[in-house]
């Protein structure tokens, strides 16, 4: 759109436009910008009212202290391998299912796939204890199995990759049969490429997912080497008598570089994946 060719009232509305578009930006920017400078305060400087909006005497004390005096890289390292094991392997069964649901007739198709959206709508703490009760039963507690599996069965993935099975042609599946090629073979080489926007959005919101899952780390883990960074920042910063605010902040900023980089590195499939599928073709 040629802005020359606006009135002025169309002008003004524009303005406002990017002007509140700009402040809502700003406000959602305000919290990882307080939470970057928070990690450079000492503990009395987090606290001072009216508050410090920068750093008056920055400091590397919470730093220090979280990866020196601790295993902090084995944290990092424990949530970077967890998370990418588990959106790894809900991407394998999500899309297996969403393609199954989406493209094939079998019997069933409707009630099950119900049944898994009334499994995606319960809450997470309803299936905490059966779930932990398994995972005893297999004696993975404390083990990278029990932080991983349970994600595999990720129900929302297989939503979201049934929907964008919607805008895949069928006529390309059935050449794809008529040539001769097999399920697997149809799969592999046809499906997942056209379904790579789907499977970033599911990547992303899988790993994101998992590298959050504060509740599910802290039942299934009581080793200070199994931890994850967010669990174990949280045993740090949040003690029985006090709360240090500033190594807490420091914890959040280092976890949230992967993931900010994670949807970085995925961002054009995420874009793609939320709005595409998100149409019925």
């Amino acid at each position: 759109m040629d802005v020359r060719k606006l009135s002025g009232a169309e002008k003004g509305w524009r303005t406002l436009g990017v002007a509140i578009v700009t402040v809502l930006a700003l406000v959602s920017v305000m919290p990882l910008y307080w939470m970057a400078t928070g990690s450079f305060k000492v503990l009395t400087d987090t606290m001072k009212v009216p508050p410090e909006w920068f750093p008056v005497s920055p400091t590397l004390a919470n730093y220090k202290q979280l990866f020196v005096h601790n295993p902090t890289w084995r944290w990092l390292f424990n949530s970077v391998f967890v998370s990418g094991c588990a959106a790894i392997g809900a991407i394998v069964t999500s899309t297996m299912a969403g393609y199954a649901f989406g493209k094939k007739e079998f019997p069933g198709k409707k009630p099950l796939f119900w049944l898994m959206l009334v499994a995606m709508m319960l809450p997470h703490q309803v299936m905490l204890i059966p779930l932990y009760l398994l995972i005893a039963k297999l004696k993975w507690v404390n083990t990278y199995s029990g932080l991983i599996v349970p994600f595999f069965a990720y129900p929302f993935g297989v939503f979201l990759v049934k929907q964008y099975m919607q805008s895949v042609p069928g006529e390309l599946l059935e050449a794809a049969k008529i040539d001769g090629a097999g399920e697997i073979r149809t799969f592999a080489r046809i499906v997942l490429p056209i379904t790579k926007p789907a499977v970033g959005a599911l990547g992303i919101f899988a790993f994101v997912a998992v590298w959050n899952e504060y509740m599910w780390q802290l039942v299934v883990t009581n080793q200070k080497e199994m931890f994850t960074l967010p669990l174990a920042v949280s045993k740090l910063a949040y003690g029985s008598e006090s709360i240090n605010l500033g190594l807490a902040m420091a914890g959040a900023t280092v976890a949230f570089v992967p993931m900010l980089l994670f949807f970085i590195a995925f961002q054009r499939f995420f874009v793609k994946g939320i709005t595409v599928g998100a149409v019925k073709g």
